[in-house]
């Protein structure tokens, strides 16, 4: 796993909204907790996305008639990944 350290500088409203949610008022023991915290759900938020599009995908491919579909062996489908 590879750590690694940034450098963010906040002024003004963004370092004071930082500063509520730190400490003995906040929600948050230090600054690295609460970003850690917001780069997670961003993640999560981000993964969610990707699994709508593609549950979106699927539930159009699935409604699909089945004469939209053509046969194709396991040699066509390796042949079309390999090129």
């Amino acid at each position: 796993m590879t750590q690694t350290t940034m450098t963010v500088r906040l002024n003004g409203e963004l370092s004071d909204f930082v500063a509520s949610n730190v400490g003995n008022n906040g929600d948050y023991e230090n600054i690295s907790e609460y970003v850690r915290n917001l780069i997670r759900h961003d993640k999560e938020r981000a993964e969610k996305q990707i699994f709508e599009r593609l549950k979106a995908e699927l539930t159009l491919a699935f409604s699909a008639p089945d004469t939209t579909y053509s046969p194709v062996t396991a040699a066509d489908i390796i042949s079309r990944n390999t090129l």
